[in-house]
């Protein structure tokens, strides 16, 4: 079990396909105004995977949405605006990760922020050297979630996520569960590796199959799905929502009973309707469709984070809602704590000593710790009880096994 559990941190490392979901302009509301941000800027990278086969776009709607209320609303850090180094990033390619760490250095950020990039590990040899750090939501990394070294991430480890998802399952009796993934190598390790041991340990059986990442046909995924009638079944990793759409879409069509499950997707809820009720997902934050459950100041800061969002137009969906949550918990923590110089290790170490921070949209944090860069293992599990609704499985956040979390690297 300890060497299998070496490859949970790949759960949310596997390359997701480009994002296909129409990109619609927000419709601008009135917001009060607020403070504005004065003097010099604190300049911040972004790694922004807006480039090759495996683009986010929610990454830049979240980023400009997050700008507009830190420099605009809240008075930005401490006083000052953030200005952010946006530097496009393939998700396949660790050459553009390398190109934007140098751009980072020669620009003199701070900090850079990690916008859910898969080959963030190589940039850390660059952003350590600079003593930038790396700040992030979700380690989407191996190698960068393993070590706690010169980097923060807001979220919980990858393989929380994993382990509060079985748990949640035989929690509810739920004891047969097939899921689906692209055919990469990172996907079979976990599958494999992973999986099938935990799914043994806790007295469910487990099952896996792969769909190519260029096309996967959707009838025969729900039905390999459906085979053999699982508890539960649907996509681990997180895709894109046109992916997630098109899947419980198939499911519906060919009858499948159990329970759906669709990784970090949120726009299903809307396609699908009243057909959504009893799917889940995940989220290391509070979303609008959960909004009626979510306890304040989530509540509040939920209301608005969306209007900004929706006024800065673009992808919406998880993407934007974690990156939006990421810049503004940087901010608030910096402001709330302010070190004697913006520099990086000032930084690093105020964020490190952040104890019992709520944070604008999940839960309260507690970073610095010895043996992981994560400031909290709790997640969210999400299932959809009404038209357009979802509220949290177990009223509210999931903390995975610590003892199983221990055997991870990085992970507790």
């Amino acid at each position: 079990m300890a060497v299998a559990a070496l490859a949970a941190t790949c759960v949310f490392s596997v390359v997701s396909c480009s994002d296909n979901s129409s990109s619609e302009a927000g419709s601008t509301t009135s917001i009060a105004p607020g403070v504005l941000a004065t003097g010099d800027p604190i300049k911040v990278g972004l790694f922004n995977p807006s480039k090759g086969p495996a683009t986010q776009a929610g990454v830049t709607t979240g980023k400009n949405a997050a700008i507009e209320y830190i420099n605009n609303q809240i008075g930005g850090i401490n006083g000052r605006p953030i200005e952010v180094i946006d530097c496009g990033i393939d998700n396949t390619s660790p050459e553009s990760t390398i190109s934007c760490a140098n751009q980072f250095v020669q620009a003199g950020v701070v900090a850079a922020v990690d916008g859910y990039n898969a080959e963030s590990a190589a940039a850390m040899p660059i952003l350590t050297s600079a003593e930038i750090p790396l700040v992030g939501q979700i380690p989407f990394n191996t190698a960068t979630g393993a070590v706690p070294e010169n980097r923060v991430f807001f979220g919980p480890p990858p393989a929380a996520f994993l382990v509060g998802f079985l748990q949640s399952l035989k929690q509810a009796g739920k004891d047969s569960l097939t899921l689906v993934n692209a055919d990469l190598p990172q996907a079979h390790q976990v599958f494999d590796s992973l999986l099938t041991p935990l799914g043994q340990q806790l007295g469910i059986d487990v099952k896996s199959a792969y769909y190519p990442p260029a096309g996967p046909n959707f009838t025969a995924l729900a039905s390999t799905i459906a085979d053999g009638s699982p508890a539960a079944g649907g996509l681990m990793t997180a895709p894109n929502d046109n992916t997630c759409n098109k899947l419980a879409q198939a499911l519906k069509s060919v009858k499948y009973s159990g329970t759906v499950f669709l990784a970090a997707c949120t726009e299903f809820v809307d396609v699908l309707g009243a057909q959504a009720v009893g799917a889940q997902s995940y989220s290391p934050v509070w979303l609008p469709p959960a909004i009626d459950s979510a306890p304040e100041p989530a509540k509040s800061n939920l209301r608005t984070a969306e209007q900004f969002i929706d006024n800065a137009g673009g992808t919406a969906g998880f993407y934007a809602y974690g990156t939006f949550a990421t810049f503004v918990d940087l901010a608030r923590a910096l402001t709330s704590a302010p070190p004697a110089e913006f520099t990086g290790p000032a930084i690093l170490t105020a964020l490190k000593g952040l104890a019992d921070y709520q944070s604008f949209l999940g839960p309260k944090l507690n970073c610095g710790k010895a043996t992981s860069p994560n400031c909290t293992t709790d997640m969210l599990l999400f299932e959809v009880t009404g038209d357009k609704k979802t509220a949290p499985v177990s009223g509210g956040f999931i903390t995975p096994n610590p003892e199983v979390l221990k055997l991870i690297p990085g992970a507790a």
